[in-house]
């Protein structure tokens, strides 16, 4: 139970608005998140005053404000999340003893923030910066396993939404279900050669403290690694300490 409830009421009616497409009514705020309608009123025209909220008094709605923006802005510009992976990254490295990746979701794509190379080894594909079809790719694998199945199915209506790579059979979403209920069930996601051929790789969600996948941790090794398994747990591990920095308690830390 939080101490300051004010602070928690506003941070859960930036939250909604937030999750919203477009601006809602009072009415909507005051469902979504179990408040009186004069404990929203006054709640919102404070977040008005500060610049978090925003009302469209034609419309009879409310939205975020330019403050919320500045806001994101600021979590983009310190990448609080990247500093955060760096070096349980380079501790992955050294227990492996291959490269190890942060990959986030862009769309269908996994963007890849972090790269952990491992010395001697060859450069890998996922260098930052780089793109990558997240159905193909372990860590976007991870990721979308810990997606809604709902959002799974936005991202993927249709076989025109599935890119092929090296003879890939992932080009439908029932073919992906299988992989994510397989990667669920499994504890951690996995791709051989679809992405480069001769390389695999495993990877990890990291949840937010809304168990919300925010990225994938991975690792990629040469399809003839003797003992794939102690990678993977590593990997779970990572992923799961990240986790619990980001203040969740999903499948990661446990």
């Amino acid at each position: 139970m939080s101490h300051v409830p004010a602070a928690t009421r506003a941070l859960r009616v930036l939250r909604y608005l937030a999750s919203q497409s477009d601006p809602v009514p009072l009415d909507s705020i005051m469902r979504a998140c179990d408040l009186p309608r004069s404990t929203a009123y006054h709640l919102v025209n404070a977040m008005i005053d500060e610049g978090f909220v925003v009302h469209l008094p034609d419309d009879r709605r409310y939205g975020l404000g330019v403050a919320a923006f500045e806001v994101g802005s600021g979590f983009t510009r310190q990448e609080p999340l990247q500093r955060l992976a760096r070096r349980p990254l380079a501790a992955l490295v050294d227990v492996t003893g291959h490269g190890a990746h942060l990959a986030v979701l862009h769309g269908r794509d996994v963007l890849y923030v972090v790269e952990e190379r491992a010395p001697g080894r060859p450069p890998l594909v996922t260098d930052v910066g780089v793109r990558l079809p997240a159905h193909l790719t372990a860590s976007g694998r991870a990721i979308l396993s810990a997606l809604p199945a709902s959002q799974v199915r936005a991202l993927y209506p249709d076989r025109d939404a599935f890119v092929t790579r090296h003879g890939s059979e992932v080009h439908t979403l029932a073919a992906l279900r299988v992989i994510l209920s397989e990667t669920r069930q499994r504890g951690h996601a996995v791709e051989a050669g679809e992405v480069t051929p001769g390389l695999s790789s495993v990877a990890a969600p990291v949840l937010d403290h809304n168990q919300f996948p925010v990225a994938g941790v991975a690792v990629t090794f040469p399809d003839d690694e003797p003992d794939p398994g102690s990678i993977a747990r590593a990997v779970v591990s990572t992923a799961g300490l990240l986790t619990r920095r980001l203040g969740g308690d999903g499948p990661s830390s446990r």
